[in-house]
């Protein structure tokens, strides 16, 4: 997760201390953070996206961590000290006990992000997600209106979508937007950005698409198209500064935008350029994400990396606790990833901006090569840039 804000505009942002290492309680290197873990509650949704990575319906799933192994579940977590839980699906407020598990977690100190694609955020479940305590609820839309709407599956879906925003912002609960950037949102591009303007939207989070379960790969952007999208990111966000009213912009899971962010800068603004590196190569990008700053747990109770690698299971906890299989120094794979730079290949391997992009996305590059070490097909930078031998 790359904070364009904190790193183009050089304002601080929450959470700087456990990306960058800035700020009380920092760890002292980002190998020694203990992981965001990504819960996928329930698998069941109410909306039907293209891009679906859990290949969720609109119906019941059998085997899902019941009540009570929730509970437990949660209790390691507090024990382990994990710095966030994010609840998600499917659609987490498809789970009945869901907003209950997520208050007897609260009770044990954990924190609680929301992800959800806010159509049942009524004025009576965002008052009490207020009163939960989440830190924040991330809302997932596709586009503006009907681009949204054919996107994900159910007419109405996007004004659903924004009547959940307002109700979160009625009650003065955190609420920001979640978007993945494909051929059909980059086409909205500025009327998202114009939609975060006029609905007074503190936070928003671009994903690139990691091809699993019914995202495919070509519905990924092309390199050109990135890029164009990159620079509208980058300079809205710009904008958004200058005008005395930013907004906590990010970009997630393409680590090759710390590279162009970075060069980006270096074009007007050197000085922050090297302010961005040096917190960039801090983070460790692709090198210190999947497998060591963030991990998944699914439905089922399995134990992923990253919610994107769900071929790839380390575990489960219906059978042994989290922060057991987290710390399990005989798990291969798990340790390989956490060495993932001195395996990877191809022009990744040749790459001058290794230090900060630190190999991109594992999980792409296994889920579109099948080779958990080659260059990660979603890197947009061509080898004169990034130094790469043809």
């Amino acid at each position: 997760m790359l904070n364009v804000t904190k790193l183009l505009c050089g304002l601080d942002q929450p959470m700087d201390a456990l990306r960058y290492g800035h700020g009380s309680g920092a760890p002292r290197s980002a190998r020694e953070r203990k992981p965001v873990v990504v819960w996928n509650v329930s698998r069941t949704c109410n909306l039907r996206c293209l891009h679906c990575y859990s290949d969720s319906y609109a119906r019941k799933y059998p085997g899902e961590l019941t009540h009570a192994q929730g509970i437990e579940l949660l209790k390691d977590l507090a024990a382990f000290g994990v710095p966030a839980v994010l609840l998600s699906g499917g659609e987490p407020l498809a789970r009945r006990d869901a907003l209950d598990l997520a208050e007897f977690g609260r009770m044990l100190a954990l924190k609680f992000t929301l992800s959800t694609n806010g159509t049942l955020i009524d004025e009576r479940t965002a008052t009490r997600i207020r009163d939960i305590g989440f830190s924040y609820v991330g809302i997932s839309i596709d586009g503006i209106g009907a681009t949204n709407d054919a996107f994900r599956g159910v007419a109405g879906a996007f004004d659903r979508a924004a009547r959940g925003i307002r109700n979160c912002k009625a009650v003065g609960q955190k609420v920001g937007l979640r978007l993945t950037l494909t051929p059909q949102t980059v086409h909205d591009l500025d009327e998202i950005f114009d939609f975060i303007e006029a609905e007074q939207i503190d936070r928003a989070c671009f994903y690139h698409l990691v091809p699993t379960g019914r995202g495919r790969g070509d519905m990924m952007l092309d390199p050109a198209q990135t890029r164009a999208a990159l620079d509208t990111i980058f300079k809205r966000t710009r904008e958004f500064a200058a005008n005395g009213t930013p907004r906590e912009i990010l970009t997630v899971d393409n680590h090759a935008d710390a590279a162009y962010l970075y060069l980006t800068l270096l074009q007007d603004d050197p000085v922050q350029a090297a302010r961005a590196y040096d917190a960039l190569a801090w983070n460790g990008g692709g090198a210190n994400s999947s497998g060591i700053g963030i991990a998944d747990i699914d439905t089922q109770g399995n134990v992923h990396p990253d919610q994107f690698f769900q071929s790839v299971i380390l575990g489960n906890v219906k059978t042994q606790p989290f922060s057991r299989i987290w710390t399990d120094q005989s798990n291969e794979l798990l340790q390989a990833l956490r060495a993932s730079k001195k395996r990877i290949h191809g022009r990744c391997a040749d790459c001058r901006f290794m230090p900060i992009c630190g190999g991109n996305f594992r999980a792409r590059a296994f889920n579109m090569t099948g080779d958990l070490w080659a260059s990660d097909p979603g890197c947009y930078l061509d080898d004169a840039t990034i130094g790469a031998t043809a």
